[in-house]
């Protein structure tokens, strides 16, 4: 397998081990220590990482460009002018990788299962946080249950986190079916975030995989909490018929157990379904620039290894 991409036998529906074991390579460059994050999609911001995954080293005069959020308020406080707090690189900072395998990330009608490319990019990330020296952990949940790994240094985190993207109910025939009966994507989904608030510790990097389908205000303010003290990644995956209808004509659609046709002759309606996801995108966009997170769309045709490096770029070794 090429360093740069993918493998084009990987299958479309489902995951190895195997597989994720050998993007450890493509994850070596993929520069996680880069304080930037460009989007990729036009009109989009581009942002900066708060430097938060730092240990303090000392405070100085506030000079214009400082991030307001270091202000070393103790400081100002005594003085005549406001102080800013300098940090140094903390090695070893934990990171958290949170990957979503519910039942509706359990889709595509182009490239692969979006739960699919949420798995290879939590192994990516996974990879790249062990190839920088720091500790991995994480959570990855289902509609039923979900797994949370404490941040650990080494190759046997990753390993870890590996075994349990493989090895999750989620993937279980038999778990798909129970989810069907009983499925409450958008408890799952708040649950998870209720996980992660409660397992995240200052100056984390943590990145959510997800197509945030489910995401209801109290998850929100779940995230919000995570994001006041740790740097968060938002990987916003979608397929193409998520964002758009294809062109006018009769579609047969299936699922696991059932099967249903649709019409996509009506101008109107194709508006209206395309506005609906522009929306959702928006409101998620808008969500992310308040809160300081940085929100990275993909879809599922996209190559993940090249989806990561482009943006957030390569790492120089």
């Amino acid at each position: 397998m090429r360093h740069d991409r993918l493998s084009d036998t990987a299958s479309p529906v489902s995951i190895s081990q195997t597989e994720l074991i050998r993007l450890s390579g493509p994850a070596r460059a993929i520069a996680l220590d880069v304080l930037r994050v460009n989007s990729l999609q036009t009109g989009a911001y581009v942002s900066h990482f708060k430097g938060r995954g730092m240990e303090f080293d000392e405070s100085r005069p506030y000079q214009p460009g400082d991030d307001p959020r270091n202000i070393d308020w103790r400081v100002t406080a005594r003085s005549t002018e406001a102080y800013t707090k300098l940090f140094r690189e903390e090695r070893e900072r934990p990171v958290l990788v949170v990957t979503d395998l519910r039942s509706n990330m359990q889709f595509a009608t182009r490239g692969c299962f979006k739960s699919v490319s949420a798995a290879r990019v939590g192994a990516l990330l996974a990879w790249a946080a062990h190839h920088r020296g720091d500790r991995l952990g994480g959570l990855i949940f289902g509609d039923q249950n979900h797994r949370e790994l404490r941040p650990r240094l080494g190759r046997q985190a990753a390993l870890r986190y590996m075994h349990e993207l493989v090895t999750h109910p989620a993937w279980s025939a038999n778990d798909s079916a129970s989810a069907n009966r009983e499925h409450d994507e958008d408890a799952a989904f708040t649950q998870a975030m209720a996980a992660l608030r409660r397992v995240s510790r200052p100056g984390s990097l943590v990145a959510i995989v997800s197509d945030f389908v489910g995401m209801t205000r109290t998850a929100q303010a779940y995230m919000t909490g995570v994001a006041r003290h740790s740097e968060v990644l938002a990987v916003l995956i979608s397929d193409p018929l998520e964002r758009q209808l294809p062109p006018p004509g009769r579609y047969r659609v299936v699922t696991s157990d059932e099967e249903m046709s649709i019409d996509t002759y009506a101008t109107a309606a194709r508006r209206d379904y395309r506005n609906l996801f522009d929306e959702r995108y928006a409101s998620m966009e808008q969500f992310c620039q308040r809160y300081g997170i940085h929100l990275m769309p993909m879809s599922t045709e996209d190559d993940p290894v090249q989806t990561l490096q482009q943006a957030l770029g390569r790492r120089v070794r």
